[in-house]
């Protein structure tokens, strides 16, 4: 039993199967995958609560920053604070003039009794600030009578472990104003008696609020943003922790809620430390995260499509070229045979001695002759072709005739274009002489000609003409053949590129002679046009300047 064998897959389906598992299967997993990350993202704000994350730690950062300034104060108070022996008016306004952020000091000792004294000057001047000390030095005596043994011990035990003061936030009234007061109460012990005191510095709220926190605030910030521990669009504030409006804010402060918010407890007990972005919320710059990841991601998806479109145009480009180079070499096999047959058929004729007139010989050697031009012509093309790809074709520019040129090459061509029964008709004008590369001329010329001879059916006819016009020298090669679609026109002088016409397909050529005849016309500073319609023949016409830039035999690349 006879098995048939399978069909060969086509390169054409082989590069979009490779194309497809090498470059659109990975990058299509790659846009699943990301747009599906980014869904999870959004769905688990996971954006939102890296920044609070964030925002978080700069927070606490914040409030060890604050709480480590305050506590300088507090010792430089503490250093000067009259032991319990001492404590009197005197030495007590001494201390109050040398530190104006402190408003209230306070000394317990259960023998001498409780001393307290506030900011004279203020005493003296506000009704308010009366009052606050008044309610202060009440709140604060009862307290440590109250509690003096265990809250000494606490204290001095603190003092032990090196945290040697124990902070009391508090909102008293001032007039018809509530103030928040922070005070700071440390263990004051007589060196002499080594008796116990409780001691207590309370901090100026208009001080706090006006002045410690807001600067306290920027320095924070500053140092925080310069650590690149936040952002430098973040703000930060101070509010009580039962009313969402702030007493203290740092510059940029611009209204609105804290994202993200710490109660502080240390140095000042009852407030709120917040924090938030200048001009945006956290739920906004997520959403702009996420469509700016969109929008990333469609961009990329874009880019990659657009990628393999390139790609799959470019390899479609080669396998394409890859066909006409092997249908070029096919047709340039043929086109060898066909002058070699002759050249042999005529030459064994020859050796074989069967001709007995001396002008039938002479005939079969002109033939021979002709058809080695040919051969010559068809190989020169090839090889001007690999020339010109390398980029090493060079022109050897001389003043030339061009009529001699052009009827020379015409009568070498006359024999070949009889052959096929052509009627040739020239029209050669007087035109000046040209710096040109005469090979290179002659070979446009023929390919041109020779192109003729191919593609013409029923009207064999070709014109060839030489006139000048302007500040130009034109030759033309005029045929009646079948003619070239205007959607084609211009890329028949693509390399390999052939006339989508069954003749053109059924006729053997290797689809360089156009080309070539490009790159020579535009070498020498010119050009080449062709003016043509389907079953009205075609007219190719070469331009060339009367005075070009001088070439001096340079290469000149494809």
């Amino acid at each position: 039993m006879k098995m048939k064998a399978k069909r060969p897959t086509n390169a054409r389906t082989r590069m979009m199967l490779t194309l497809q598992l090498a470059v659109m299967l990975p990058a299509a997993t790659l846009v699943i995958l990301s747009a599906r990350h980014l869904q999870t993202i959004q769905r688990d704000r996971q954006v939102e609560a890296a920044i609070e994350r964030d925002f978080s730690q700069v927070l606490a950062i914040s409030e060890k920053q604050i709480n480590h300034k305050a506590h300088e104060l507090a010792d430089d108070v503490r250093a000067d604070f009259p032991p319990p022996g001492e404590a009197c008016t005197e030495t007590m306004d001494r201390v109050l003039s040398t530190h104006p952020y402190v408003a209230h000091l306070m000394l317990y000792d259960p023998e001498q009794g409780f001393v307290t004294r506030s900011q004279p000057y203020r005493m003296k001047n506000d009704a308010g600030f009366r009052d606050e000390a008044e309610h202060m030095s009440k709140m604060m005596e009862g307290w440590w009578k109250l509690e003096y043994s265990e809250f000494s011990k606490k204290l001095a035990k603190m003092a032990e472990k090196g945290t040697p003061y124990y902070f009391e936030g508090e909102w008293v009234p001032r007039g018809d104003k509530p103030i928040y007061l922070s005070t700071a109460m440390f263990a004051r012990i007589d060196k002499h008696t080594g008796k116990t005191a409780i001691a207590g510095i309370t901090f100026d709220g208009d001080y706090l609020r006006n002045q410690f926190l807001p600067q306290t605030l920027d320095e924070v910030m500053s140092r925080n943003v310069a650590e690149a521990q936040t952002d430098k669009n973040a703000v930060i504030m101070v509010r009580p922790k039962s009313d969402s409006t702030p007493i203290a804010y740092g510059t940029g402060w611009d209204g609105g809620q804290a994202e993200v918010e710490r109660n502080m407890e240390g140095v000042f007990p009852g407030l709120v430390l917040g924090m938030k972005l200048r001009g945006t919320t956290l739920a906004a710059l997520g959403q702009h995260f996420m469509h700016t990841s969109y929008w990333t991601l469609g961009g990329l998806s874009f880019l990659l499509a657009g990628g393999i479109f390139l790609t799959y145009r470019n390899v479609s480009k080669e396998i394409a070229l890859a066909r006409l180079k092997s249908d070029f070499v096919s047709n340039v096999s043929h086109e060898l045979r066909t002058p070699l047959s002759l050249i042999r058929l005529y030459a064994e004729t020859l050796e074989l001695g069967r001709l007995s007139s001396a002008e039938k010989q002479q005939e079969y050697y002109c033939i021979i002759r002709k058809e080695s031009e040919r051969l010559t012509a068809l190989i020169n093309n090839i090889l001007d072709f690999s020339r010109i790809e390398a980029g090493r074709k060079e022109y050897d520019f001389r003043e030339t005739d061009m009529r001699e040129l052009v009827c020379n090459t015409l009568e070498s061509y006359r024999y070949q274009i009889e052959q096929h029964g052509f009627t040739l008709e020239e029209k050669i004008g007087e035109v000046p002489p040209l710096r040109v590369d005469r090979e290179a001329m002659a070979r446009s010329l023929v390919n041109l000609v020779n192109n003729a001879l191919k593609y013409s059916q029923d009207r064999k006819y070709i014109g060839v003409k030489l006139y000048r016009e302007n500040g130009s020298v034109k030759l033309e090669v005029i045929d009646h053949g079948i003619g070239i679609p205007s959607n084609e026109q211009r890329k028949i002088f693509e390399k390999f590129y052939r006339v989508g016409d069954p003749l053109v397909h059924n006729t053997k050529g290797s689809g360089l002679g156009l080309s070539l005849v490009q790159h020579i016309a535009q070498a020498h500073g010119g050009d080449v046009a062709v003016d043509s319609a389907p079953g009205a023949g075609s007219k190719f016409t070469i331009t060339l300047p009367l005075h070009p830039a001088e070439n001096g035999g340079r290469a000149a690349s494809a």
